[in-house]
């Protein structure tokens, strides 16, 4: 038969494709890139009505709701990968003793068209489940980061009016803010108030 092993290259492609995206997510969320985090040592000099900036890629890797929501997305994405194996697996072994019996000549032309339809069916539905699973994978991670951005964006509003600084900057990867000057960066004193505001929420639970 044609299809069969086109089938199998497919289920490869499926199963691959349904992680890359949190993978490559995952890089990025934790790579630091050059000149943009500052040491928690450094003492914030911003006074009010100053331009100062948050690194949002500390925010990730430092802020206890971000490490929590990462691992709980994580073991998620744990079990959907080991169902899409499971199941790819599954049809790559169907594949395989209908190839055998093909080649051996253990079944007859009829049976062999019904077999390869049903294994094309297979395939379809694999295909569709891990598509499925790949689109439940990205929204989980959307949610993530909604949560993350919104818990950040709610505290930056409470902490500012104390501050009043003039403009808070939300800067990751370097950008929009290539160079400062130290005491702008208020990262490590909004971690702090972060995760002290998230613990105790936490504990209230």
């Amino acid at each position: 038969m044609k299809n069969v092993s086109l089938i199998l290259s497919l289920i490869a492609i499926a199963a691959v494709a349904v992680f890359g995206t949190l993978t490559l997510k995952e890089k990025n969320e934790t790579g630091k890139a050059p000149g943009t985090a500052a040491s928690d040592s450094t003492a914030v000099t911003a006074v009010k009505g100053d331009i100062v900036y948050v690194v949002f890629d500390r925010i990730m890797t430092e802020y206890d709701m971000a490490n929590d929501l990462r691992t709980a997305v994580e073991t998620k994405v744990q079990n959907i990968q080991a169902e899409v194996d499971r199941r790819g697996k599954k049809l790559e072994s169907d594949v395989n003793e209908f190839q055998d019996k093909l080649n051996r000549g253990l079944i007859t032309r009829s049976v062999a068209e019904v077999r390869g339809q049903e294994l094309q069916q297979q395939q379809n539905d694999f295909n569709l489940f891990a598509s499925q699973k790949q689109n439940e994978i990205a929204e989980e991670q959307t949610v993530m980061m909604n949560q993350i951005v919104d818990a950040l964006n709610t505290y930056l509003e409470k902490y500012n009016r104390e501050k009043q600084y003039a403009m808070i900057l939300i800067n990751q990867g370097g950008q929009p803010v290539f160079l400062a000057q130290p005491g702008l960066d208020i990262t490590g004193d909004v971690l702090a108030g972060l995760n002290e505001e998230y613990v105790k929420n936490k504990s209230k639970k």
